[in-house]
């Protein structure tokens, strides 16, 4: 008999996926099989539908109807690297945090070396969210880009990229949004808040397979934004000249048309369910963990103690245990199954004194989550610290 799998590493990628999203995933691969504009049968039409509609899907579930903006890449990582590469210039100055992953904190450091730009890294106060008012305190003449995670994937913490956009819309400087760990779980209406670019992965909050990202472009941005990437897009093939139309400028190459199908279905479902209504779910379940963990001897819980400005990321260290050993006996002996180490975010465990200490052990609730797999996740931590 198989063992059951409490999984609480949805951060990394969410699991299990909604039915409809491995029914698209098969019908490509069994029925369609064709490429995203690149023919004209009957098959490879309908898959230029269906791309079309995931589009158009991602711009209504971020508030926008503008579907030409949002463009398909790799995964997060592709996206943020096209925004950082595409956008910024010779000695240019960022602001970022110490809240980044090292998908906007490698290209920052690889272009500081190469294209000389000057970055300002601001710290979250005791509450974990960036503040404002130093976002703007820290703009100079040449600042271009505010590059901000709109939620950590170690503490969890919600920043506050409304009201920090407000600022940097007053004095005329771009913002990039790594939205990896709010796509679906959060609401972020674009329409009201026009973030100039918005980055996310397919395969975490959105439900979507690995091997998917996309990003929300404003059309302010698009001409300033460069194409990193150039090759066939299955438009103006008698030219040699990389298209400049939405979204074909930065979509060279064939689309990974199974997995953005899936993608396709997966946000879908979200809209059906509501972002808010598997949102107030999840939460349930992180307040029911975030408690029982508070009544362990020895745990240290990360993040806003307020949980309307985190989501269901909750990290801990517990005294006297090596998160990584902690996080294989939850899996060996539990099936209780985590996250342990930096989380690919070193900056953030600086700020938290946790980088010389293994890091944080990092549970991250999903929306399939239940109840009782809460209560025998804390069984489980109660019995190996007993």
């Amino acid at each position: 008999m198989a063992r059951e799998r409490i999984y609480l590493d949805n951060a990394a990628t969410s699991w299990p996926k909604p039915a409809c999203v491995v029914e698209a995933v098969q019908h490509h691969l069994t029925e369609l099989g064709a490429c995203a504009g690149r023919s004209g049968y009957r098959e490879a039409n309908e898959v230029e539908r269906l791309i079309g509609d995931t589009r158009k899907q991602i711009a209504y579930l971020f508030g926008t109807h503008t579907q030409e903006q949002v463009v398909f890449g790799q995964n997060g990582t592709d996206m943020l690297n096209l925004a950082l590469h595409g956008l910024l210039r010779r000695g240019d100055h960022v602001i970022t945090t110490s809240l980044e992953h090292n998908s906007v904190l490698r290209p920052l450091s690889y272009m500081k070396q190469t294209l000389e730009i000057d970055i300002t890294y601001l710290d979250p106060g005791e509450d974990g969210r960036i503040d404002p008012n130093a976002v703007g305190e820290a703009i100079r003449d040449n600042t271009r880009l505010i590059a901000i995670t709109h939620v950590s994937n170690v503490t969890g913490a919600i920043q506050p990229v409304e009201e920090i956009f407000a600022i940097a819309r007053d004095r005329g400087v771009r913002m990039l949004v790594d939205a990896a760990q709010s796509a679906g779980h959060l609401d972020l209406n674009l329409a009201e808040t026009p973030i100039d670019l918005v980055a996310f992965p397919g395969h975490k909050g959105l439900l979507g397979p690995l091997g998917t990202g996309a990003m929300v472009i404003q059309p302010a941005v698009s001409d300033e934004l460069q194409s990193q990437r150039q090759g066939g897009t299955g438009t103006k093939s008698e030219s040699d000249q990389q298209p400049q139309e939405m979204p074909t400028k930065f979509e060279s190459g064939n689309a990974n048309v199974t997995c953005l199908l899936g993608l396709r279905a997966g946000v879908e479902y979200i809209r059906e369910q509501t972002v808010t209504a598997l949102h107030r779910h999840t939460m349930q379940n992180t307040s029911r963990l975030i408690e029982g963990l508070q009544g362990l001897r020895g745990v240290r819980i990360f993040g806003p103690q307020n949980l309307e400005h985190r989501t269901g990321v909750v990290s801990i260290q517990v005294e006297s245990f090596d998160p990584h050993e902690l996080a294989t006996a939850l899996d060996s002996a539990f099936g209780v199954q985590c996250r342990a180490g930096l989380h690919c975010a070193p900056l953030t465990h600086q700020h938290l004194g946790t980088i010389s200490s293994g890091g944080t052990l990092r549970f991250s609730l999903g929306i399939f989550n239940t109840a009782d797999q809460i209560d025998r996740t804390l069984e489980a931590m109660q019995a190996i610290l007993r």
